[in-house]
């Protein structure tokens, strides 16, 4: 467990103090170890640096096969899907949830297959808290969010219950036993939100942070574009205090995200990050625990300019490129496979002979 008192008042500090790095000695052992494997230098290419890190962040070496990863995907609407910013209509994240819970969804055919359990967390969606089965609305904030061009997304009350949320997840998932945790988001007008926090906090303007999100045209890009610029004159005064900043610009599930992210590194939990929302939230806590990124790896580049500027600024490189940007953790849980394969290696290959080593 912890040692963070969540019934106390909330301090972003105590996670800079508490999150520490990663066992740097299990990850010169995987190196080690790798050298002294049968096998030619090099020659399993990214998979050698994938397993020290699995070394590193498990603690142990030979690693422990990952055989009980999880994606969890927070879920919430945006009050700035009324201007139109996405292909996709205000209101429909009820449906795209319910696909990942009935088994539809391109992320639960994936994880079916490889073996990995989903989780939904509605943190905000813009639904009736009953619509969904029991346990996926448990930590629901509010319904829906401000318009954050005009208005705050969220209360500061709000933020941090969302934020406190998100730490609990992170509990529930370390306390069952999950080893690696692949971040999903569902949420109408999400990247806009997203890209609004990531131009803040690298100083971007808002042409420069702008995707193409849900497969967005020309005509809907210039106002998502000039949505984020509005929006960005909102982030900038709050710069300072990244729950102010969740709270004006962001929603229940970018605060419960990177809360989850934060408590996660807490539990020495490993984090594949998806798309531009976890990548947003990623930078948000990168803020309030330097170490923490240490913690996680980047699953895929979605192709969002956003994205690319945040992993840029904490020095992250996706282990994919595959430019999946339907969310819901679908791009990232297909780098799962890689971090099975870097796992399973280092610990099962043979060591050469000792007359060859």
């Amino acid at each position: 467990m912890s040692t963070f008192d969540s019934d106390s008042a909330l301090n972003l500090d105590e996670f800079s103090a508490l999150v520490a790095r990663p066992d740097d000695e299990y990850r010169q052992a995987a190196e080690e170890r790798w050298a002294a494997l049968d096998q030619p230098r090099g020659s399993l290419g990214t998979l050698q640096g994938l397993g020290g890190w699995l070394a590193a962040v498990q603690g142990q070496c030979p690693t422990r096969p990952i055989e009980r990863a999880k994606v969890v995907v927070f879920a919430a609407d945006h009050g700035i899907a009324e201007l139109g910013v996405s292909a996709l209509p205000p209101g429909s994240t009820v449906r795209r949830v319910h696909a990942v819970l009935d088994g539809s969804a391109a992320v639960s055919v994936l994880a079916q297959r490889f073996q990995a359990g989903v989780r939904v967390v509605d943190m905000g969606v813009d639904a009736d808290p009953d619509e969904f089965p029991a346990g996926v609305s448990t930590h629901r904030v509010r319904r829906g969010s401000g318009r954050i061009d005009i208005e705050n997304a969220l209360t500061r009350e709000e933020a941090e219950a969302a934020f406190r949320a998100g730490m609990a997840v992170a509990d529930e998932e370390a306390d069952s036993g999950t080893d690696l945790v692949v971040l999903g988001d569902l949420g109408v007008g999400s990247t806009t939100v997203a890209a609004v926090l990531i131009g803040a906090l690298c100083g971007s303007d808002a042409a420069a942070v702008t995707g193409r999100g849900s497969g967005i045209d020309d005509r809907v890009w210039m106002v998502k574009c000039a949505a984020i610029r509005d929006s960005l004159r909102r982030a900038r005064p709050v710069l300072a205090d990244q729950l102010d900043l969740l709270a004006a610009t962001g929603g229940a599930d970018f605060a419960a995200t990177t809360g989850f992210l934060l408590q996660s590194a807490l539990r020495r939990t490993p984090v594949l990050l998806d798309g531009v929302v976890s990548a947003a939230c990623a930078l948000v806590a990168q803020r309030i625990a330097f170490r923490a990124p240490e913690w996680w790896r980047a699953g895929q580049a979605t192709g969002e300019p956003a994205q690319a500027k945040a992993y840029d600024r904490m020095s992250v490189e996706p282990l994919l490129d595959q430019q999946v940007s339907l969310g819901a953790g679908t791009g990232a849980l297909m780098a799962l496979p890689l971090l099975q394969a870097a796992s399973t290696l280092l610990a099962e290959l043979p060591l050469a002979p000792v007359d060859q080593a």
